[in-house]
């Protein structure tokens, strides 16, 4: 079709919808006399993003809402918002602590508080209302509260660090040091305790609501009248616990009685302490487990009782006999003490706490969401390799524990090893994994007996089941313990989800599902990389991957901890390490195992993604110094604007085995990150009404792009350094290539992918880089070619091996990890590309969204969802022979850009009262301009 043609296509189309609309017009008159009245619901609020948070720590906290509303193009025009101390006044629609008022604003999203100072611990009621832009009103949303923490050290109220045993400060390694060869040698060989603690109180008048403020370290297990405060598993989150140390709030009303109640605790090791035994990336010694807490009870009549930990607490041994972050978790049954944490227990031969020396980290509200149990899963078949071997496989490789129930005689034990492979003989495979990682229980005798582990976690889809020898009694062969049930639980960060993807393409939704294994057990108190050998926070994958994990599930809180984390690791010198928390320097290794600019990188990019994603404009401010600190760092380290250290493009495929880079120039790879870099600090500082900043980082973009081309681009082949894929891709997707060579770069790029047959060679950096420069730039028809096969290295080839996780290689090698988070990119493009959720560029938070769906060859429909700050936005689309038809939701309070195909004339269908603004057409596609609702769009291809 000529340019003269689609011009007058764009005119019929325009025509078209005109007269569509038309007839929809009338019929919405004749709709709207008989609809009673326009609808608006607040469905959904929170404050601090959390629905009724308890410990947020600051005296301005922010309010946010979802509309729903039955008319489309409904747009908020006004808000009211109520903040109480007493929920009876609040329903009556007083607020006194906060009144808005009627507020002219179409913000529903972040709203600051503004009312009476909030005082510690203390909870707090509100509710709000919206305004449309006709002027229809809502109901009151229902009545949420929010809930202080703990804002100094004075309101813990002498709450001391008590322990079962104190550290001998001479053998505290806080720099944790690599677990193997002479560098660990007669470090950190004690075993720790995890000790049992428990402390009887009385309550002497009616409950109002009851808090418990609490932490463990590395991790506890808590009960009241010995039942579970929750079901979070690995409380608190872990951190460098000399900078910070995370405490957990509860409202615990339901499990207090007026009258005798009882605490008890469980502390473990976690990160806080990891000795030589068994399997070890890393040892370190922070200290032996230790707890600190305080109960605030609430009374109705006004007053109130506070409970701390301190010398009246009593401890004990647990029936936890080993407990390791990284070798497993052992656990003697016969220790048990039935009801030590409940009143009235006799705890005579109990021993007094042992009043340790505080962590020197601050403590810190935990408000990252916590992880759990998610998901249960009975084995799918079993193996018996011999009388004492029996191996389950549970069909998926997933981050968690076992649930163990069994029957047998006391002093019986039963070992289990899990793994995410198998050696030829059936037997489970943990040499790329980490080994030796396992569980052991012993058994007290019960008729049934159940056990889970509470300090540790691995990644596995098999359990090798063992009977050791010595169940056998004397000369007679004692029968083996039976196992009733094992199950895997799947352990991860609860985040909830907020996407769906799925299409008409098998392959593609088999790779959807694969990398949200590998998103669910890396998604952990931290963004990990695998949940077995290392468990640890890598960071270039929270911003490569962060836009696909954002599309999943809902990363705010795991995100800010990041933030949190990176400010907690930066040096002096200005250097965020390529891991945080930073247990372990690596630069004893290799020095760009701690300093590579592609993994640093994320102190800009994370903040800045958060900004985008959520509308947080507080993270920029907070994380402000730590990003100048760090590109003034990485400045200094740059040789006229060339970077020429780090990683590089990690694991790229060539002719050695996968690691080091072996197609690009390190130095490519290392300035154009260097250039993004500068390129972000000046959009933050614009945001953040920097204008001298902004001209700064402006002014040092520029000199970068400059010697960026100057040093890496070829004139007579336009091409960049070796001509890899990443070389290419790079300055591509980053806006490296000056315009008037870009259109040869992006051709140069198709080529050699076609020359190579559209087999991928990048590596972990190089593939976010290339799926992003093809979808920039109409390539997505070669994604899908590079991605819709299993013959080479890559997704498809992983799921023919017989991959349910995302694999660290491509080539899925069974020595590395087989549930790794690094190469799932292409996510991103199955959200933004086949589904077209996108934003405008000037957009934040889904305030303007773009659809703008991919379609390729193969595929003939694609359903996608995405719930954003605003709401869910929804894009579903199918083609045939005939047609292609799209059906697309769009939240309240948000308007959006439809970019259909040129392809024949355009039909509009709804079940409301609003047409779509045609408003032209952009590279090649057809522009329409809605507001929130549902609409249908038809495309009929022309005769």
């Amino acid at each position: 079709m000529n340019r003269e043609n689609k011009n007058n296509r764009s005119i019929l189309n325009f025509i078209n919808l005109r007269s569509v609309g038309l007839v929809i017009l009338f019929g919405s008159i004749l709709w709207g006399c008989s609809l009673k009245k326009p609808i608006l619901v607040i469905e959904k609020t929170d404050c601090n993003k959390t629905e009724n948070p308890l410990g947020i720590e600051t005296n301005v906290p922010q309010f946010s809402w979802v509309v729903k509303s039955n008319l489309n193009g409904a747009q908020q025009s006004a808000y009211r918002i109520l903040v109480s101390d007493n929920q009876e006044v609040l329903s009556e629609n007083s607020g006194n602590f906060w009144d808005s008022g009627k507020k002219k604003s179409n913000q529903s999203i972040g709203i600051a508080y503004g009312g009476d100072k909030l005082q510690s611990e203390t909870k707090y009621y509100w509710k709000a209302k919206v305004w449309d832009q006709n002027g229809n009103e809502s109901e009151w949303s229902k009545i949420s509260f929010m809930q202080l923490g703990l804002l100094s050290a004075d309101d813990w109220e002498h709450a001391e660090w008590i322990g079962y045993e104190e550290l001998d400060s001479l053998k505290l390694l806080v720099d944790g040091v690599s677990g193997y060869g002479d560098i660990s040698m007669d470090k950190v060989e004690d075993p720790a305790i995890v000790p049992l603690f428990r402390k009887e109180f009385e309550l002497s008048n009616e409950i109002d609501y009851a808090t418990l403020s609490i932490s463990g370290l590395g991790h506890y297990e808590a009960s009241i009248n010995g039942q579970k405060i929750s079901n979070n598993f690995l409380a608190p989150g872990w951190t460098d616990y000399e900078k910070t140390v995370l405490y957990n709030s509860y409202d615990v009303t339901q499990q207090l009685n007026e009258g005798l109640n009882c605490i008890g605790v469980m502390v473990g090791n976690g990160f806080y302490y990891n000795n030589r035994e068994r399997y070890r990336k890393l040892i370190i010694a922070y200290g032996f487990p230790k707890l600190i807490g305080k109960l605030k009870v609430h009374y109705k009549n006004g007053t109130s009782k506070t409970i701390v930990s301190d010398a009246s607490w009593k401890t004990l041994k647990s029936p936890i006999t080993y407990s390791s972050i990284y070798g497993g978790e052992d656990y003697d049954a016969r220790m048990e003490q039935k009801g030590w944490d409940n009143q009235g227990f006799d705890a005579e031969n109990w021993e007094p706490v042992t009043m340790v020396t505080p962590p020197s980290g601050k403590l810190v509200s935990d408000l990252n969401t916590p992880v759990k149990v998610m998901q249960s899963i009975e084995p799918v078949s079993f193996t018996q390799i011999n009388d004492s071997v029996v191996v389950y496989d549970f069909g998926q490789n997933l981050s968690g524990i076992i649930d163990l129930k069994i029957k047998g005689e006391q002093g019986q034990k039963v070992i289990l090893h899990p793994a995410e492979v198998l050696k030829e003989n059936g037997t489970v495979n943990q040499r790329g994994s980490g080994s030796p990682y396992y569980f052991t229980y012993t058994l007290k005798g019960d008729a049934e007996e159940n056990w889970r582990p509470r300090f540790t976690y691995y990644g596995f889809r098999y359990v090798q089941v063992t009977y050791p020898s010595s169940n056998q009694s004397g000369n007679k062969t004692s029968d083996n313990p039976k196992i009733i049930s094992l199950k895997s639980l799947h352990t991860r960060n609860s985040a909830p989800t907020v996407g769906t993807f799925s299409c008409s393409n098998e392959l593609f939704n088999q790779i959807n599902k694969m990398i949200n294994w590998a998103i669910a057990s890396n998604t952990q108190s931290v963004s990990t990389d695998c949940p077995t050998r290392e468990k640890l926070g890598w960071l270039e994958q929270t911003h490569l991957m962060g836009e696909s994990m954002h599309f999943r599930l809902d990363v705010y809180h795991l995100f800010q901890k990041l933030v949190n984390d990176m400010m907690d690791a930066q040096t002096e010198d200005g250097l965020v390490p390529n891991i945080v928390p930073e247990y372990i320097n690596f630069d004893y290794f290799d020095a760009s195992f701690r300093d590579s600019p592609e993994w640093g990188i994320a102190t800009i990019m994370v903040p800045w993604t958060m900004y985008k994603w959520y509308g947080d404009k507080q993270v920029l401010e907070t994380a402000w110094p730590m990003m100048e600190q760090y590109l003034g760092y990485l400045s200094k380290k740059s040789d006229n604007f060339i970077l020429s250290h780090g990683l590089g493009d990690w694991y790229d495929i060539g002719p050695e085995p996968p690691g080091y880079a072996q197609l690009t120039p390190v130095s490519l790879v290392a300035t154009a990150t260097y250039y993004y870099d500068a390129l972000l600090m000046a959009k933050m500082a614009d945001v953040l009404n920097k204008p001298t900043k902004k001209k700064d980082y402006m002014d040092l973009s520029g000199k970068i792009f400059t010697a960026f081309n100057d040093q890496f681009y070829n004139e007579e082949k336009c091409t960049y350094s070796t001509g890899s894929q990443t070389a290419l891709a790079m300055p591509i997707s980053l806006g490296l290539v000056p315009e008037e060579n870009k259109e040869k770069v992006i051709q140069n790029l198709f080529k050699i992918l076609e020359e190579n047959a559209f087999a991928n060679t990048t590596g972990d950096i190089g593939f976010y880089y290339l799926m992003d420069a093809l979808a920039k730039n109409n390539g997505s028809e070669i994604i899908y070619k590079m991605n819709n096969r299993d013959d080479v290295p890559g997704y498809g080839y992983q799921l023919k091996k017989g991959m349910t996780a995302l694999t660290e290689s491509w080539m899925a090698l069974d020595v590395k990890s087989l549930n790794h988070l690094m190469l799932g990119h292409i996510m991103e493009w199955f959200y933004s590309g086949l589904g077209g959720i996108r934003q405008v560029e000037t957009s934040v938070a889904y305030k303007n969204i773009i659809i703008h769906p991919e379609i390729v060859e193969d595929i003939s429909f694609v359903d996608v969802s995405f719930d954003s700050p605003y709401g869910t936005i929804r894009s579903n689309w199918e083609k045939t022979d005939a047609n292609f038809n799209l059906k697309i939701e769009i939240p309240f309070n948000t308007t959006a850009k439809i970019y259909l195909p040129v392809i024949g004339d355009v039909q509009f269908t709804s079940d409301k009262n609003s047409v779509p603004k045609f408003i032209g057409e952009e590279n090649g596609r057809l522009v329409y301009e809605t507001g929130s609702g549902n609409y249908e769009f038809n495309v009929r291809k022309s005769n």
